[in-house]
Order: structure tokens, then C-alpha cells, then sequence
């Protein structure tokens, strides 16, 4: 079964590329997605032993030849690519202006919008570039081992959104209700909610009217049929 998502709705994100159909953060995964017809690819990175990777943790840059960010980049900056956004995921602090400086070179930099469980990593995104947009993420085991989400965060992160500190906010998807979207709309924010590989998930959170769902497998939304 699949839900038809209205144009223009809902952002239809690919989590590391389309994990569930290659292995995630992999060129493989890439055009996957672009296959599926995404919006958004998410990919992460990493600075394991200096060099800037794409892989989601240290233990994954030790198990596997991973990506480094300018070789996913090559990928990524094919014209195929041109429509698509891309959710840049920065796994730890330290590395923000070097990553910015891959994505300029690139060319993708305006496409890009940047996310991290570290508020710290976002501000240093936009000392390095004040344009660029950037959303804190919220929910994960991150989040709670450091007792960081609770609903008395949330006017904190009104706030910051307001003052233009963070632009939206990602949540994993349980902790999304009308509230908290009617709450970020009001402050002027977006909200994404990740990781959502159900589809009575993807219901309900279409219903309450979410910027963007992040999804393991593209294939849950069923794209347009195109002409003829």
C-alpha cells in the first residue's frame, strides 16, 4: 500500500539516499532515491581520522569503505540531480567549515539545509555562512541519554527559531503531534519528522500537515502519474 502525496505538500525525504533500498550513504542509495522521485536526499557526515566521510557513525566509517563527502559529491552535483535538496545531517561538532567549504565548491551550497543534535554545530554553519538554513534535530537516543527533549524544550526552540538562531525543526516522528507543528508553524519554522517507515505513520503525519517526512524506503509515497 501507498499514500498519494499532493505536489508541493509534503517534502518527500531520502534517508542516507533510499536506505532501505541500497545501503545508505552509498551512490547506490542516491539514485535510488532519485528513481523514487524525492525532494530531499539526507546524507550524513562524519570526520573519521581527519577525513570527511559519509557514514552515520564512527562504528560505520570502521566497518565499511565509505564515501568521502567530495566523492558523494560528485554524485550529487550531476545535473540529474538538479532538482533535488539535500539534507546535510553533521554527526558531531568540529568540522562545519570544511563540510561548507565541499558544498561551495560543489555548487549545491544553496540547495543544502543543515541538521545536527548539536545546536553547537549549526551555529558554527552559519558563523561560516549566515545564509544557510539550518534545523535542529530532537528524539533520538542522542537527545535522550542527554535528557534534552522534554516539552519544556520547545519554547526554547520557538525562540530560537524566531530570533532566526534555527530555521526548523527535525523530530523524530512520535514526538510530532498538531501542536508542536501548529507551535513551530506560528514561530515561523518548519518541521520535519524522521525516520518514518510506516505507512499508518505517514498518515498521520500527513494529516498534520509536517514540511517533510524522511523515509528509509521513497517508495511509500506514490509520485504523480507523469503525462501519457
Amino acid at each position: 500500500m501507498t499514500t498519494t502525496v499532493a505536489p508541493g505538500r509534503v517534502k518527500r525525504v531520502g534517508h542516507k539516499g533510499a536506505g532501505q533500498l541500497a545501503p545508505g550513504n552509498t551512490v547506490a542509495s542516491f539514485e535510488a532515491a532519485l528513481a523514487a522521485g524525492v525532494d530531499v536526499i539526507e546524507f550524513d557526515v562524519l570526520c573519521h581520522r581527519g577525513e570527511l566521510l559519509l557514514a552515520h557513525s564512527s562504528l560505520d566509517a570502521r566497518r565499511r569503505r565509505c564515501l568521502t563527502l567530495a566523492e558523494g559529491l560528485a554524485c550529487l552535483a550531476d545535473p540529474r540531480y538538479a532538482r533535488v535538496l539535500f539534507n546535510v545531517d553533521l554527526k558531531r561538532p568540529g568540522y562545519e567549515a570544511r563540510t561548507v567549504d565541499l558544498l561551495r565548491a560543489a555548487a549545491v551550497l544553496e540547495r543544502c539545509l543543515f541538521s545536527s543534535q548539536f545546536a553547537r554545530c549549526l551555529d558554527r554553519v552559519k558563523r561560516v555562512e549566515p545564509t544557510a538554513r539550518v534545523g535542529i534535530s530532537v528524539g533520538g537516543w542522542l537527545s535522550r541519554r542527554r535528557h534534552r527533549w522534554n516539552r519544556r524544550v520547545v519554547p526554547r526552540i520557538e525562540a530560537a527559531i524566531v530570533s532566526g538562531r534555527f530555521d526548523c525543526l527535525m523530530a523524530h516522528h512520535r514526538l510530532v503531534d498538531s501542536d508542536l507543528v501548529a507551535r513551530m508553524t506560528a514561530s515561523g519554522g518548519e518541521i520535519y519528522a524522521w525516520t518514518v517507515d510506516s505507512q499508518v505513520a505517514i498518515e498521520r503525519l500527513l494529516g498534520l500537515g509536517v514540511t517533510g517526512i524522511t523515509t528509509n524506503d521513497p517508495r511509500l509515497f506514490r509520485l504523480p502519474a507523469g503525462p501519457g
